[in-house]
């Protein structure tokens, strides 16, 4: 399918689309509501904390990457269940893969905070 809009017509409808898969996820998925609170109760610690820059940057990263995976994986689970309700071993393995996906994230997260600020 070739895009009827280009430039900047384009970017702002993509954005469009972008805040509707975020208010989705924000409606529909605990997981995403829960990390986004998290977020936004460590964000002023890393205002706050007296680290470098680089510093800063992975705390606020490897919290925004958690994100990212949570939308990935509510994604994958979504295509999943599009394509049928009924149990199948390959479908049971996507989910779990990406629920993992968003465990390794914040097993990650965990790490740079402790590291940084112990």
């Amino acid at each position: 399918m070739v895009p009827s809009r280009k430039g900047l017509a384009r970017i702002l409808y993509a954005a469009r689309y972008s805040v509707f898969g975020l208010r989705h996820a924000w409606k529909q998925e605990a997981a995403f509501r829960q990390e986004i609170i998290l977020c936004a109760v460590l964000l002023p610690v890393v205002l706050m904390a007296n680290v470098s820059g680089l510093e800063r940057a992975m705390l606020f990263g490897t919290a925004i990457l958690v994100i990212i995976v949570e939308l990935l994986n509510s994604a994958l689970e979504a295509v999943v269940d599009r394509i049928g309700l009924e149990f199948h071993p390959l479908s049971g393995s996507a989910k779990d893969m990406g629920s993992a996906a968003v465990l390794v994230s914040l097993v990650l997260m965990a790490g740079v905070w402790l590291c940084i600020l112990l």
